[in-house]
Parts: structure tokens; sequence; C-alpha cells
């Protein structure tokens, strides 16, 4: 059992690792697409990947629990990270890299609320306050809070939709399929929600644009990695550790967009990176030590 719940953490941790690292590809990619474009081409090509890996069709046995798969692809692929890319556009992304990291909190709140098995404990509202305030060090860095109202509650809508996204993932890992199958059939519904939204938002990019070697290099790092092989290692974490533990390694997203701003942009480490990189983890280690005991 131990070694399970290692597992588990070891997965969400190199998932959130991944993650942090996908702002250098989104950047270089958003020269090209816009955020939608974006967006559906790097989920399409993770869906496809899936379906070379598991190219087996899911078949329900009830075809009421197709809700959960809809309700997934709905919130946590589409709804997220399209009014997260949005509210980009209304603020700025140091606002945007502190306010998403309230998620973990939205999604213990929820979990609480539909399972009881999955208890809100005062550690954890400790260590959230304290990883937030080293996020806060992280993502600022000494510079001053520009308050943006339009982009900063989108931001905590985006937040709202990924804590809605972790409980509803707990229904579809009940089924008891494999990940990669439950990974597969919300990338499906996800773009399913994309294609109803492209006549609307505009789509409008070429064979030529894809095919150039470096937005391609990108693409398929994006598609295939941070979007087929990252939902299929979170999904399967949630599994073994629950929404609540798992969603806790949001945390280190910042820390882990640092890491690569330093070896790939060669950006300074300053001490107020230091400081939050220290609050944070300890945040980290309060809300999981106590749930330990």
């Amino acid at each position: 059992m131990k070694n399970k719940t290692m597992i588990g953490h070891i997965l969400a941790f190199v998932c959130i690792m991944i993650w942090g690292s996908t702002f250098v590809s989104s950047k270089i990619l958003l020269d090209t697409f816009t955020p939608i474009e974006l967006l559906f081409i790097r989920f399409l090509i993770g869906f496809i990947t899936l379906c070379i890996l598991s190219p087996k069709i899911l078949k329900l046995e009830n075809r009421k629990d197709e809700i959960w798969y809809i309700l997934s692809g709905l919130t946590g692929v589409f709804l997220y990270y399209f009014i997260e890319s949005t509210a980009l556009v209304y603020t700025y992304a140091t606002n945007v890299g502190v306010i998403i990291s309230i998620a973990p909190f939205f999604t213990s709140i929820l979990a609480y609320l539909c399972f009881k098995d999955e208890p809100f404990k005062i550690n954890f509202v400790v260590g959230f306050i304290v990883a937030f305030i080293g996020i806060f060090f992280i993502s600022f860095n000494g510079q001053q809070m520009h308050l943006s109202p339009k982009g900063d509650i989108l931001t905590i809508v985006a937040a709202i939709m990924w804590a809605i996204y972790s409980v509803v993932l707990k229904k579809v890992n009940a089924l008891g399929h494999t990940s990669i199958q439950n990974t597969k059939r919300i990338f499906a519904w996800g773009l399913f929600f994309m294609t109803l939204s492209l006549p609307i938002l505009g789509f409008d990019v070429s064979i030529d644009e894809i095919l150039i070697p470096r937005n391609l290099l990108n693409l398929l790092f994006l598609g295939v990695i941070a979007c087929a092989g990252c939902f299929v290692i979170w999904n399967h974490s949630c599994s073994i550790l629950g929404s609540v533990r798992t969603n806790q390694y949001v945390y280190l997203n910042p820390i882990a967009t640092i890491i690569f701003s330093v070896i790939i942009l060669h950006e300074k480490i300053t001490p107020c990176i230091v400081l939050g990189t220290i609050l944070t983890l300890s945040g980290l280690i309060i809300s999981e030590y106590k749930k330990e005991s």
C-alpha cells in the first residue's frame, strides 16, 4: 500500500514538473496560433496519441455513466483551459499564476461536500495559506501587484472548473476502467465542446503553419507529453491518492515554472523566489504530514 501511495506522489510530481515547463512551448506557439486554435490542436494530438495507445472503444455498461465523462471533458479540458487562456488577455500572467493556485482549496471544499470520506481538516487550511503566500512571493518577485477585475474573476472561475473536474474524476475512476481509456473519453468530450465553439471563436490554421519545425516540435510536446501523457498519469494519481491530495501538487507549479525559466530562459533566482519556494514546499508538507498521521 505504501509503495502504491509513493507511486501516486511520484506521478503527480512528474506531471506538475512537465506542466510547469509548457509555458515555453505555449509562448512560442501563440506567435502563430490563437488560444483556441492552440488548445484544439494540442488536445487533438493528445487524443490521437491515446487512440494509438489504446484503440479499443470503451463500452459503458450503464449509459448514465456517460454524464461523468461529459462533465470531465467540459470542465477539465474545455472550460478550464479556455477560461484561463482568456483571462490572460485581460490580466497579468503573474495574477493568473497566483489565483489559479487556489484550485486545491476549492477541490477540498467540493470533495468534502460531495464525499464525506475526504475530510476538510484544519491542517489543509494552514498548508494552503502558507503555500499561497509562497506562491505570491514567487509570482510577483518584488513587483507591484496589478488588479484586473475581469481577468482575475475569470481566473477564479477557471480554478473552480479545475476543482469540479477533480471531484468528478473520482466518479470516473470509480467506474473501474484504465486511466488511458478514461482520459481518451474525457478528451473526446473536451474536443466536442471545442468544436462547437470554433465557428464562434474562429479557426484559421494552415497545415504549413503546423509543419514549421519549431511549431511542430512544440505541438508534439504539448499534445503527446503534456496532454496525453500528463492527463493519464494525473488521473491515475487521483485514483491512488484522491483528488484532494493530488491537487496539493498544484502548489508546485510556480516552482516548476521557475526552474525551467532558469534553465531555458536563463532568468535569475532572487531572494523572493528562494523564500517563496521554501514557503510553498512547507505548505505542501504541512497539508500532507497531518493527513498521514
